[in-house]
């Protein structure tokens, strides 16, 4: 009775074992009221000459996305990874480590989500045309995937992330990502979860083999420069009624594996169409921390919806952009006041 009890009073992405079988059912049906409060972490150009995870605690957040980028050519069918001298410290097994040392010295939790970056493309439109070339993608994708996963499980990460948003390949190879999900059982002992684009979460086949669905939450709600957290909070309705038929259909837990937005003019809009143009559309630090509110308010009491990770923090303030003011970091922004006043709040 012990061991029920914890399952239903604590957040079962603390536990790193299974409940009976016969309970199984129990635990999904009443989902942890504890949250996520969690952010997801740029991979630093070089070592870190600060501890980044200062400021990471003074807006209470208590997990951390941990990234370790690979890529794939739009010409090659392969995977690439810690191959180029171009490779960034963070992303390397040596900076991915320290990352997480000094995250769970800070007692941070850990989601570790190695994920692919496609040069001028988008993972959800991978796509090959032929079996060989599959199977040599599929190939290293594994060797990548595996290699974090031994690193989560002796390091004691609670949740593993497979794969982001590979919409046209979750539909067409089920039958991999199934493997996949099994040979990385055999290696790392926490929670499984895939990170889903908001518009493929509904049709991914597999989240029976996982214990998490993931949502990258970039959903459009209102095409206005600087909408109201009430119009906002009414736009995510028709979603929130989507994602809730879907958590009853698949039994499982949600988190926001990603969410957040540019602090730009009409942010909870197609984020994806500002992306190529930010730097043109003006600054709007209240239409973020609008949309953060919003958002909050929507899912933070639902008992179904266990957190989620921002995208994303800069540690020490580094990282790829060159538009950080219009970035999707709340850094130094209004949003960073609205982000703590949410993250503060009793689970």
């Amino acid at each position: 009775m012990n061991y029920i009890f914890s399952i239903i009073s604590c957040c079962i992405l603390l536990l790193h074992c299974q409940a009976p079988a016969s309970n199984q059912q129990a635990a999904i049906n009443h989902p942890p009221s504890i949250k996520m409060r969690g952010l997801s972490f740029v991979a630093p150009p070089r070592p870190f000459t600060n501890n980044p995870m200062t400021a990471v605690q003074a807006v209470a957040a208590d997990w951390l996305a941990i990234i370790p980028y690979a890529y794939t050519p739009k010409t090659k069918s392969a995977v690439f990874y810690n191959q180029s001298d171009w490779q960034w410290w963070g992303e390397r097994p040596e900076g991915t480590r320290e990352s997480i040392r000094l995250a769970k010295e800070a007692n941070l939790k850990i989601m570790l989500k190695p994920q692919v970056y496609i040069p001028g493309g988008w993972t959800g439109g991978l796509y090959f045309e032929t079996e060989a070339q599959w199977q040599e993608w599929e190939k290293s994708y594994e060797a990548y995937i595996l290699l974090f996963a031994e690193m989560a499980d002796s390091m004691d990460v609670e949740l593993f992330c497979i794969g982001t948003e590979f919409k046209r390949m979750v539909d067409e190879r089920e039958d991999f990502w199934r493997a996949l999900i099994q040979k990385t059982r055999s290696i790392y002992k926490g929670k499984l979860t895939y990170a889903a684009n908001w518009d493929e979460y509904e049709k991914v086949p597999f989240w029976d083999a996982l214990d998490i669905a993931g949502i990258n939450a970039y959903f459009p709600l209102l095409n206005q420069k600087e909408p109201s957290v009430k119009k906002l909070v009414k736009a995510w309705q028709p979603h929130k009624r989507a994602i809730q038929n879907f958590q009853k259909r698949i039994q499982k837990p949600i988190a926001f594996t990603e969410y957040g937005y540019l602090s730009v003019d009409g942010c909870a809009y197609n984020t994806w169409e500002l992306e190529p143009k930010v730097k043109s559309i003006p600054i709007n630090e209240q239409a973020q921390a609008n949309a953060l509110a919003a958002l909050y308010t929507s899912f933070w009491h639902e008992p179904y919806w266990v957190g989620g990770f921002l995208w994303k923090w800069f540690p020490n303030n580094e990282g790829h952009e060159g538009y950080y003011k219009r970035d999707y970091t709340p850094q130094g922004k209004i949003a960073q006041q609205t982000l703590k006043t949410w993250f503060e709040k009793a689970n």
